[in-house]
């Protein structure tokens, strides 16, 4: 005798395996496609950049900071000022950014906040250098490693993947990856767009 015997049985697998493939996306964890209230929110943060394998001046800090804000969904507006920093165009040993920011969070339902309209969007944070050279990105695992424990949670991230093989003065091409999903407004912010 098979599994299946008979035609009833025959009529129960298929509706069996109807149901797990047409059911199965339902259950998947998939990302929202719809849009979603949001606010904007303060934040600030004092960042100094500590590592081996890359160095950075003040201002090449501050620019490829502002890169990385900006692909968290950070508002255009920002405020990034070099600290401690004694000289700007020559790589430094602690180089730092303070950072005036505004992030999105869900609305709150309690909230009076004017809302903007937002989604839910993947970031890859590995892909730092902004070149697509993988070799370059390698180079600042340990910025990315910074990112992930002091930048990222200012965004109120969701699914955040992270691994690390990060050894300080190797380069280990696609050995550290970041990717999380953070709100991203659906339209520029015409508050931010004036500035």
């Amino acid at each position: 005798m098979g599994l299946v015997a008979s035609g009833r049985g025959r009529r129960l697998a298929a509706a069996a395996v109807l149901l797990v493939t047409v059911g199965v996306p339902a259950l998947a964890d998939t990302p929202d496609q719809g849009s979603v209230p949001a606010v904007w929110a303060p934040k600030e943060l004092r960042f100094v950049y500590m590592g081996f394998t890359s160095r950075y001046s003040c201002d090449g800090l501050r620019d490829t900071m502002r890169r990385v804000l900006l692909q968290l969904g950070a508002r255009k507006d920002m405020q990034l000022t070099e600290t401690p920093c004694t000289d700007f165009s020559r790589p430094t040993r602690l180089p730092g950014v303070y950072m005036k920011i505004n992030v999105l969070q869900p609305a709150d339902a309690k909230s009076d906040a004017p809302t903007v309209p937002a989604h839910w969007q993947s970031v890859d944070v590995s892909r730092i250098s902004g070149t697509g050279d993988p070799l370059q990105d390698a180079g600042q695992c340990e910025l990315v490693e910074q990112i992930k424990q002091s930048v990222l949670p200012l965004f109120n991230p969701r699914k955040v993947q992270y691994n690390s093989t990060c050894v300080p003065h190797q380069l280990t091409v696609g050995g550290t990856t970041l990717k999380a999903e953070v709100l991203i407004a659906d339209q520029p912010d015409k508050a931010a767009a004036g500035k």
